[in-house]
């Protein structure tokens, strides 16, 4: 699948809603939202959006329109912590973290050693994404340099916004999964330079956690991510209790879990960990010094048993929080199931979250924590033209529940709740619509 090249100038006609930020700090302030609006493009990119009312008559009579009164166009989602290789193990029974990927993941991730599966996965996964109304993703790969060339080309192809890179696992693995201190950093670097800053393509120093990495492979790991401006990292903290216990046997010098990272050089901007719930004050403070962000992934919280995200704390120490699948692990390549999720686990966890901040995490919230809020997240002039359109009539339920919703805010919940794959209608990469339903 190759997606046709931008036309010089489309536009798109809809309910229109994004984020200017975040609505949990700056309430309606934070909303711009147009009843029927129109987004023009301009070579991918956003040239104007406004009433339709106004904007009809700027636009020139041999303007591609797409037409989508009746539906809500938002942002394209943003993903920011998904495994692509774990797809065809979503929906295993029985374990949490540790004996998971020992009795699942390991198997699976050991036949991204042949290339051609790797692609066909790749494919899969990536169209999976579109079709729930996600443009942009974090994803690990596989310790194989293979997987990771697999994925970056399927998203090449799609012209999507994705940040990937090889996994590091040199310990406390099957033998069939690892590399070296030298081999990983030596096939990361080439992928590197392969891949960063092609077309939308970023790369992600790529330690699995801390416990699969030995202190050597760690101290290489930060100073490859010092190396490349840019550079992304990423990795899991703190999401399983008995993980947190091995990880301090395993380093019994770092104050906590989340240390051992920094004390490797693997926190500042553009390092995102996924999971962080068993972490105490003194990591989220730390974590907001350098900048570093989260990613909540409830539907994998939930589902392995690992515990409830704290994001009142992550907000009131200032730290970035983006919202993961993380399939496959997570239950879900929704967004919208996945927002479902992270309501209730903060209801469990004595916290709400409105609709508006839901969605805006899924959004604005996800690219600010992957630093790309200045090209992605919502629809300011010179954006990329990525967007979701979902279908409030999608379903028979759905259709009724929002007939009677008086306001945005409940019409959006309920979206939330009640909405899944079948309530996308469209996804737009770059202006161009990449998936219809």
């Amino acid at each position: 699948m190759t997606l046709p090249a931008p036309l010089p100038l489309r536009a798109v006609r809809g309910e229109i809603l994004h984020f200017l930020s975040d609505p949990a700090i700056h309430g309606e302030a934070a909303i711009e939202h147009f009843a029927d609006g129109i987004l023009a493009i301009r070579d991918g990119r956003v040239a104007e959006l406004g009433p339709a009312e106004d904007m009809l008559a700027k636009l020139p009579s041999d303007v591609v329109l797409d037409d989508y009164r009746g539906k809500l166009v938002l942002p394209g989602f943003v993903d920011t912590h998904i495994h692509y290789a774990q797809t065809d193990i979503i929906a295993s029974y029985g374990e949490q973290l540790l004996a998971w990927l020992e009795r699942y993941t390991f198997p699976a991730e050991a036949r991204f050693a042949d290339p051609a599966h790797a692609a066909a996965v790749a494919s899969f996964f990536c169209d999976e994404l579109l079709r729930n109304g996600t443009t942009t993703a974090m994803a690990f790969a596989t310790v194989h340099a293979a997987s990771a060339d697999a994925l970056f080309e399927a998203a090449r192809q799609r012209r999507m916004r994705l940040i990937t890179g090889k996994v590091l696992m040199d310990r406390n693995c099957p033998d069939f999964l690892r590399d070296t201190a030298d081999t990983g950093d030596a096939e990361s670097r080439a992928l590197v330079e392969r891949w960063h800053g092609r077309d939308r393509l970023l790369y992600a120093v790529t330690p699995r956690f801390a416990a699969t990495s030995s202190p050597g492979q760690m101290a290489r790991t930060g100073r490859l991510f010092a190396d490349h401006p840019g550079l992304y990292l990423q990795s899991h903290v703190a999401e399983n209790r008995g993980e947190v216990e091995w990880i301090a046997r395993l380093y019994p010098e770092a104050r906590s879990y989340l240390d051992v990272y920094d004390g490797f050089g693997q926190l500042g901007p553009r390092s995102v960990y996924a999971h962080c719930i068993w972490l105490d004050d003194t990591d989220r403070a730390r974590m907001a010094a350098t900048g570093a962000a989260m990613s909540f992934c409830p539907t994998s919280n939930l589902f392995l048993g690992s515990g409830l995200f704290d994001l009142a704390s992550a907000r009131a120490q200032g730290i970035r929080v983006g919202i993961g699948t993380d399939v496959g692990a997570g239950t879900s390549f929704s967004m919208l199931q996945t927002l479902n999720e992270a309501y209730k686990v903060l209801q469990l966890n004595g916290q709400r979250l409105s609709a508006e901040s839901a969605f805006h995490l899924a959004t604005l919230g996800g690219a600010e924590s992957l630093y790309l809020e200045d090209r992605i997240g919502n629809f300011l002039p010179g954006k990329e033209a990525d967007l979701v359109v979902l279908d409030p009539q999608a379903t028979p339920l759905l259709a009724r529940r929002t007939a009677a919703c008086p306001t945005l805010g409940e019409r959006l919940f309920v979206l939330m709740m009640l909405g899944d794959d079948r309530a996308v209608a469209a996804t737009h990469v770059l202006g161009v619509p990449a998936w219809r339903r």
